[in-house]
């Protein structure tokens, strides 16, 4: 073994960003992931699109035609040699396609079955279809991760996709675990949207607690007395919006507002004994962050950044893509951004943003790009099923590979 699950079968039917992050954690550890797509479902499924090439690496491309009753045939087989599927469908496509989990278990009492549908198998809206921006309104996220007057802002990028195929990683392997000690697999129902309702937190507390309706707050916290608590903009570096700078300072004691008081020159206004204690800073909040953008906005924001570390201060340069990939020194440091080489890749040059999970005894170092349409067809078939690469092809010309 060079890789933790290298050994184990997963069937992934996910499309989009959700299940496809799960699996790619579990391909980056070394499982075998099969990508089962068709020329039918290629939209954001599609091998050139950017959530594809994003989020497929690691795993192997079978092209499977499931109108067909030989694809779905041939896909009933592949099911009985799969550890794990996974599925992020509405409710019920594969049990219509005769790989549900009640039919496969039957044969396969070890398999794995994830059905991570946007909001679970049950309830009156479990038929719905949802995406992320869907799942952060209803959930609560939109509302809480805007700013005072603006509820629509929301939290912006999938987050809660990202949630829910941790979620989904994390749940496969521990039901793993569980066969291993008890000899069976079990389905796993994950809701994407009791995902993004778990993340509310105290939130959900203060509600059941005193029935009071969490708010936005932006970026100052909403039940912590710490002040200042924002982002402040820093010298341009550039025109329009591309060239803002911004930076993130968050004291959080007050040993960390002496500390800033001390990078920014321990200006007269900063000594009143009124902002010495936390509940202090808080009352005069507006103040505060308006008197610190005034400071903040004479400096360079990756430069203040570091002086502001270097003194004990809580704070991060904002940054934007450039920033992360080509000026970023601990991503360089780490090496954590690198090409996937591979002579004549019909996808062009793409990058690998690496596990961020060190192994020290089994590390997963190996990245391999995102795979065209059926481009291993012959290999998966061969080593799942044992079939041979004439049985494979002729699979193809009649249309059931494709």
């Amino acid at each position: 073994m060079t890789r933790p699950l290298e050994g184990v079968r997963i069937l992934d039917f996910t499309h989009v960003l959700a299940g496809p992050y799960a699996t790619r954690i579990l391909a980056d550890m070394g499982a075998d992931v099969v990508k089962v797509n068709s020329v039918e479902r290629v939209t954001t499924n599609s091998p050139d699109s950017p959530y594809y090439i994003m989020w497929n690496r690691n795993k192997r491309a079978l092209s499977l035609d499931m109108r067909n009753t030989q694809g779905r045939a041939l896909c009933r087989r592949l099911c009985d040699s799969a550890d794990v599927m996974i599925e992020n469908f509405a409710v019920g496509v594969l049990d219509r396609w005769g790989i549900g989990y009640r039919n496969v278990s039957a044969t396969n009492n070890k398999v794995v079955y994830v059905q991570m549908s946007g909001m679970g198998s049950g309830g009156p809206w479990s038929s719905y279809v949802t995406y992320a921006p869907t799942i952060h309104a209803i959930s609560g996220l939109t509302l809480l991760t805007s700013v005072p007057g603006r509820e629509d802002i929301g939290i912006g990028y999938s987050y809660n996709d990202h949630q829910a195929g941790l979620h989904a990683a994390f749940a496969i392997l521990a039901a793993l675990e569980a066969r291993r000690h008890t000899g069976r697999g079990q389905q796993i129902d994950l809701s994407q949207f009791e995902v993004g309702v778990n993340f509310l937190g105290p939130s959900l507390l203060d509600w059941f607690a005193n029935q009071r309706a969490a708010r936005p707050v932006g970026n100052r916290l909403p039940y912590d007395a710490a002040a200042p608590h924002g982002v402040y903009p820093c010298v341009a570096q550039g025109q329009g919006i591309v060239g803002e700078r911004w930076i993130a300072i968050a004291c959080r004691t007050d040993q960390q507002w002496r500390a800033l008081r001390g990078v920014m020159g321990d200006p007269e206004w900063a000594r009143d004994v009124a902002l010495e204690a936390a509940t202090g800073r808080v009352a005069a909040i507006d103040v505060l962050d308006a008197k610190i953008a005034e400071w903040t906005s004479t400096q360079s924001a990756s430069d203040l950044m570091m002086r502001c570390q270097a003194a004990g201060v809580p704070a991060g340069a904002v940054q934007d893509g450039v920033d992360l990939t080509e000026r970023d020194p601990q991503h360089q440091a780490s090496g954590f951004f690198s090409p996937i080489d591979e002579a004549g890749s019909p996808l062009g040059q793409t990058f690998a943003d690496h596990l961020p999970i060190h192994f020290e005894k089994t590390p997963c170092e190996q990245y391999q790009r995102s795979r065209t349409l059926g481009e291993d067809n012959v290999g998966v078939l061969r080593d799942w099923l044992g079939m041979t690469e004439a049985d494979v092809r002729r699979g193809e010309d009649v249309g059931v590979l494709r």
